[in-house]
């Protein structure tokens, strides 16, 4: 059984920085691609950002590009993303998923997903 839990969420004021971690039990990530999404209430989940298994390729949103930055670490089975330059439009809890058949920016392709973590960007 896949387990996908997301941390390192919280309150911080806009230019602000944070980094979320996924850490994946039950399988190893090596074999699957990776990314995060978001959602803000009332709105649909959105692609943020994807990288592939041995972190060749990744792939950002424009929304994002340039200031987030997403990793991962197969060694200890972790995805992580570091955002900097944190606005209030951030603001939605952030998913993390996998899935082994390609780091894309579709919600339906992605077989595993973690119960999201908050982010809150203040003006």
């Amino acid at each position: 059984q896949v387990q996908l839990i997301e941390s390192g969420g919280g309150l911080v004021q806009a230019g602000g920085s944070l980094r979320l971690s996924c850490a994946a039990s039950g399988r190893t990530t090596s074999v699957y691609d990776m990314a995060w999404f978001r959602q803000a209430p009332g709105k649909e989940r959105e692609f943020v950002a994807a990288i592939t298994r041995t972190s060749q390729f990744t792939f950002y949103s424009d929304s994002v590009k340039g200031r987030f930055t997403i990793s991962r670490d197969n060694a200890k089975n972790t995805m992580y993303l570091q955002m900097n330059s944190l606005k209030p439009v951030d603001t939605a809890v952030y998913y993390c998923a996998m899935q082994p058949r390609g780091a894309t920016v579709y919600v339906p392709d992605y077989e595993y997903w973690g119960q999201g973590t908050q982010v809150t960007v203040s003006s």
